[in-house]
């Protein structure tokens, strides 16, 4: 290694021509260099460099890889896939329901409004994925935005308020503008996943949202209802992530699984589910049917 200092204005001086030839004459014992030395910028008092770099072969050009051809849907799409189409429904409450042995079945009511049809099918060429996007209840032209209009007058469809997507394996026998019937997608007896937003509760306690036990109520005790210690101080000096502590309590959504269909009434257009469903009456639903591992879904 080399070190040869330049003076600030670039020019060398013949003194320093020397040393610099006698300096790399006496490392090196290659023949001549061939390479035009230039004096370093301004900003430079020093330069420093080996005298195999100076006088080995020329400066090779790297070649830098064409860039690849990217996708044209480069987001991962991590949807779930369904066990198969599935429709939308309005909670209409619950009632007790008579089996023909005399045994009382609570039951959830839902009702369908005018919709459930396909609005956009889906594929892998035009949108990287396979889904039917389904439309629910009918509004009025101004209750819906010009993109929204535009969506649904692609295909001549009527004003809807709600879409959903149900990703299926394949979408074949699915056209745009088709009408989804309960009666011919589901029997009595069919399990069916309900999905739905719970009621909202507010701002609650750590005793209700959480379950906790309170304190004593009586002899001198002077925590009733209150959370209590949520770590330690020094060590580690936080609040660990996911501490069950007061705050907003429902208007989530969840999904029951697994729920069966106890009577379809083809004249009222309502469907009874055995159980509870998420949400108060008027609620959107999401019906679809139940994954089973092993018999609609893979097991892996």
């Amino acid at each position: 290694m080399t070190t040869v200092s330049f003076p600030s204005t670039g020019i060398i001086s013949s003194s320093a021509k020397r040393q610099f030839c006698s300096s790399s004459s006496s490392s090196s014992s290659s023949s001549p260099p061939s390479s035009i030395i230039r004096p370093p910028p301004r900003n430079f008092t020093s330069l420093r460099c080996s005298s195999s770099s100076l006088f080995g072969p020329s400066l090779i050009l790297t070649e830098f890889p064409k860039p690849r051809n990217f996708s044209p849907f480069p987001t991962t799409i991590t949807m779930s896939m369904e066990a198969g189409i599935g429709v939308m429904g309005t909670k209409l409450g619950m009632m007790s329901f008579f089996e023909p042995g005399g045994t009382v079945v609570p039951v959830t009511v839902v009702g369908f409004r005018e919709g459930n049809i396909v609005t956009q099918v889906k594929t892998e060429a035009t949108d990287g994925y396979t889904a039917v996007q389904v439309g629910y209840r009918r509004v009025r032209d101004r209750k819906l935005t010009k993109p929204e209009m535009g969506h649904l007058q692609k295909s001549g469809i009527i004003p809807l308020r709600h879409l959903q997507e149900f990703r299926l394996p394949s979408v074949e026998g699915f056209d745009p503008n088709q009408r989804l019937v309960f009666e011919e997608l589901f029997n009595e007896g069919d399990l069916v996943d309900v999905s739905g937003t719970t009621i909202g509760k507010g701002f609650q306690g750590g005793i209700k949202r959480h379950n906790f036990k309170r304190g004593l109520m009586t002899h001198g005790s002077k925590s009733h209802r209150a959370l209590g210690s949520i770590g330690a101080g020094t060590t580690p000096g936080h609040v660990y992530k996911g501490k069950k502590m007061p705050g907003r309590m429902g208007g989530t959504k969840r999904k029951i699984r697994k729920l069966k269909i106890v009577k379809i009434d083809n004249d009222l257009r309502i469907v009874m589910i055995k159980g509870a469903v998420p949400g108060k009456p008027g609620n959107l639903l999401r019906i679809t049917p139940a994954k089973i591992v092993g018999e609609n879904i893979p097991k892996n």
